[in-house]
């Protein structure tokens, strides 16, 4: 297990340093920066711009501004914000949460709706209540999350005044975004289980559990359902990804605080160190998701390292 946690890292640190460089390049080979839209607002002179610039570093060439920004990386400081001159990292934190709080209701919204849903529809194979959760899944799956998150405020804010439309503060303020932002994972996760649960329950050893006169649901439970998450495990990992990035739309809909909130606002303001170490963050926890993704598959299926 060691040596296969080993080999995982090794693959995991060049796609970091890869993405590093890809969100490094992206920020600073497109035109204009903060510098340029704060300045050019004061209306301040091209030598002031310049000045401002040298003090940076941004009239270094790239590959040394690059170095630059790795060396301070790997300690932990990502820069400074341009506008509000306080550390990135810090303001990261600050953020981060709000955005795993919204990230692992949302989790838990995916996981208490979609397998049940698989497993179900794989139960009831080949009937209407089958035809209907994989239906209701794939309404999951077509819709945009800023449409869904729309259409709750409307409803259940603006109409029945049951949630609040925007905010962090309490449980409620919780509710319509993670669900909003569950949906789609819940859809994912409920087609997957229900496919991988068909295929375990062609396999003997559940034939064989039901020939020793174990209850249909014991079967299910105990020897189907285990072995079918093995596929659901690698999803579940992809999924967290998935709901990372989609908290940046998430917490704009519904105004919530996060790095989402964060990360647009640094956009439009053309904020290049904040914008990079906002978008490097989530990379980086992409990586590790996967990373720990690749690690529990391990465990539940001890062939996988040995191969």
């Amino acid at each position: 297990m060691l040596r296969y946690i080993q080999l995982r890292l090794l693959v995991a640190i060049p796609t970091i340093v890869g993405l590093s460089i890809l969100v490094f390049l992206m920020i600073h080979l497109l035109p204009g920066d903060a510098v340029d839209v704060m300045l050019t607002e004061q209306g301040a002179s091209a030598a002031q711009l310049a000045e401002m610039k040298h003090q940076m570093g941004l009239d270094r060439p790239i590959y040394v501004q690059y170095w630059m920004f790795a060396k301070d990386a790997v300690q932990g400081d990502l820069g400074r914000s341009v506008f509000s001159n306080q550390p990135v990292t810090t303001q990261i934190l600050e953020q981060l949460p709000s955005t795993m709080q919204l990230t692992l209701a949302a989790m838990i919204v995916s996981l208490v709706v979609g397998i049940p849903l698989g497993v179900f529809a794989a139960v009831r194979h080949g009937t209407w209540m089958d035809s209907v959760s994989m239906a209701i899944s794939l309404v999951g799956a077509t819709m945009p999350s800023f449409w869904i998150g729309l259409l709750f405020i409307f409803l259940f804010s603006s109409r029945l005044g049951w949630l609040p439309a925007s905010g962090t503060a309490g449980f409620k303020s919780l509710i319509m975004p993670s669900v909003t932002l569950g949906l789609y994972s819940s859809a994912v996760i409920a087609r997957l289980t229900r496919t991988s649960m068909l295929e375990v329950f062609r396999q003997d050893y559940v034939g064989t559990a039901r020939a020793k006169g174990l209850s249909e649901r014991t079967t299910i439970l105990r020897h189907a359902l285990r072995n079918a998450l093995l596929p659901v495990v690698t999803v579940v990992g992809l999924q967290i990804s998935y709901l990372l990035g989609g908290a940046v739309i998430t917490e704009t809909v519904f105004a919530r605080q996060g790095i989402g909130q964060l990360a647009v606002g640094a956009v439009l303001q053309r904020d290049g160190p904040l914008v990079q170490g906002t978008v490097l963050f989530l990379a980086v926890v992409f990586v590790i998701a996967n990373l720990l993704v690749d690690i529990s598959y391990a465990v539940l299926d001890p062939r996988i390292r040995y191969r």
